[in-house]
């Protein structure tokens, strides 16, 4: 499965006055920890080699926790959420997940949230991130992605033989996520496997 975006389309220009998933880069690296491995670079034919993408060490994906959802009162698609993912308030992010999860399939599960996107309005309401699932070719299957099962609320999300440490591995400042649309570059090469697995150049 693919990975998407759950920003609605009308919600995705940096332009418009709602979107879908966005971060306040607040995160602190002394804060968290990293959970390794949680995506798993396959030892096939290495394709890395050839990749000429952004790298994956641009996204700040955190492991959380959602601690509340509910619907969005003027958007038939949105669900706003209260996500933890360690920092000392819950972040807000608004998800255009309602035509394919019921709530009660969120609220308390471990998700991976993009934490370094822009805050934005989506409604009236702020979102300040965004949380990452994965679909089938044509849009009719959208599940959340699993973090790893030992994995902890606040960790980011590592990629084995990519370099996370240090400033070449600091994730990117939101503003340039948005304007050099990494995510968007980097989203073709995120897949998860038929178990769920989350791979990058899989």
């Amino acid at each position: 499965q693919e990975f998407i975006d759950t920003i609605p389309e009308p919600f995705r220009s940096p332009e418009t006055q709602e979107e879908k998933g966005e971060t306040k880069s607040s995160t602190s690296e002394s804060q968290k920890g990293s959970a390794s491995a949680a995506f798993v670079a396959p030892n096939a034919v290495d394709p890395k080699d050839s990749y000429e993408g952004p790298p994956i060490s641009a996204l700040d994906i955190r492991v959380g926790r959602i601690t509340k959802v509910w619907e969005h009162p003027e958007a038939d698609k949105l669900y706003c959420e209260e996500i933890d993912v360690g920092e000392e308030e819950p972040r807000t992010i608004a998800s255009g997940l309602r035509p394919y999860l019921k709530s009660e399939d969120m609220e308390n599960k471990l998700v991976l949230v993009l934490c370094n996107l822009k805050e934005r309005k989506m409604l009236g309401f702020p979102s300040h991130g965004m949380v990452l699932c994965a679909s089938n070719e044509d849009h009719s299957d959208v599940r959340l992605v699993n973090p790893p099962v030992d994995a902890k609320v606040g960790e980011r999300v590592t990629v084995p033989d990519f370099d996370f440490e240090g400033e070449d591995g600091a994730p990117y400042a939101a503003n340039k996520i948005g304007k050099k649309k990494v995510f968007e570059k980097l989203a073709p090469f995120l897949v998860t496997s038929k178990y769920g697995v989350p791979e990058f150049l899989g």
